[in-house]
């Protein structure tokens, strides 16, 4: 079964290619199609020689126009695009390298399930830094992935994201009706588990996620990430970034089960109540974080109306 990598770029030039080659290493078929944000003339040769090369060994590769309104909304763009999807679709960055059996390892996972059952495989992966060569394996999620956790928190990467089939038909169903996200991934993780879906979470890394001055978010871990994390929490763009991904969520809730349906619209009413009853109504909703220390952060953040 052929697998249909979805590729958003921006001006990718510098690492463009390196990504490309990393495609061209996986030991199963695939498909590209690529979302070109920037135009940059840089980007299409690159693109055009690759695709060449890549014609002769059967693969396909379209690249056309995003909607030029972000990453993450042209990553949307492109998730919409899967409502008739036959075999499996992965998402891409533009500046990472695959290991080689990325793909593999994902198919083996997703194979498990049957066919007619959504599943979203994710994995951890490498946050590497080619000026230094130093490279650390991102951190582990141990709690069980569930629509009560990816409501608040995202444990699903987009750059290792791989749905099965049915996973790939649900999400451009929802894609079509809900709007703008702040992050694609983490709505994938929210819209997915609350539908219902086999949430694969692999321990084993299966990318080099390059770290350099133009990521969009970065690896998000490390001291000075978590301070970051809680400067924004305390300036609102927490509160702001969940805003946005409960909304979109809600104009797809017709295809969430109907508890996670009444887990959302719970968790939107407490947003709104005064502190006593938003605690209240907070624990009642279970929603939790992975570690100690992000729950502590986040009962922190709603204490203080943050959330």
């Amino acid at each position: 079964m052929t697998t249909t990598i979805l590729m958003a770029i921006y001006h990718g030039g510098d690492h463009l290619r390196a990504q490309l080659d990393s495609f061209a290493a996986q030991s199963v078929p695939w498909d590209l199609q690529i979302g070109d944000d920037g135009g940059d003339p840089r980007d299409a040769d690159i693109i055009r020689d690759f695709a060449r090369s890549a014609a002769g060994r059967g693969r396909r590769i379209s690249h056309v126009a995003g909607p030029g309104r972000g990453f993450a909304a042209n990553f949307m763009h492109l998730i919409a695009t899967q409502q008739d999807a036959t075999g499996p679709v992965a998402l891409s960055d533009q500046d990472d390298i695959w290991l080689p059996g990325k793909l593999a390892r994902a198919l083996a996972h997703l194979d498990r399930i049957p066919a007619d059952q959504p599943a979203l495989y994710c994995s951890r992966r490498w946050n590497w830094d080619p000026r230094s060569g130093r490279r650390a394996v991102s951190r582990r999620f141990d709690r069980a992935p569930d629509f009560a956790n990816a409501l608040i928190e995202n444990v699903a990467p987009g750059n290792t994201i791989v749905l099965n089939a049915a996973a790939a038909r649900l999400a451009a169903r929802a894609a079509q009706k809900c709007g703008p996200v702040f992050a694609h991934d983490w709505w994938l993780y929210q819209m997915l588990s609350g539908a219902g879906a086999h949430i694969i979470v692999d321990p084993e890394p299966t990318l080099l996620y390059r770290q350099h001055d133009g990521n969009a978010l970065g690896a998000g871990e490390g001291l000075a990430a978590r301070l970051r994390n809680k400067r924004d929490v305390l300036r609102g763009r927490y509160a702001r970034r969940l805003a946005l991904q409960l909304a979109a969520l809600d104009r797809c809730a017709a295809l969430l089960t109907p508890d996670n349906r009444n887990l959302l619209a719970r968790l939107a009413r407490s947003r709104q109540a005064t502190l006593p009853e938003r605690i209240g109504q907070l624990c009642e909703t279970g929603v939790y974080r992975q570690s100690t220390m992000s729950s502590l952060g986040f009962w922190g953040a709603a204490i203080l109306g943050r959330i």
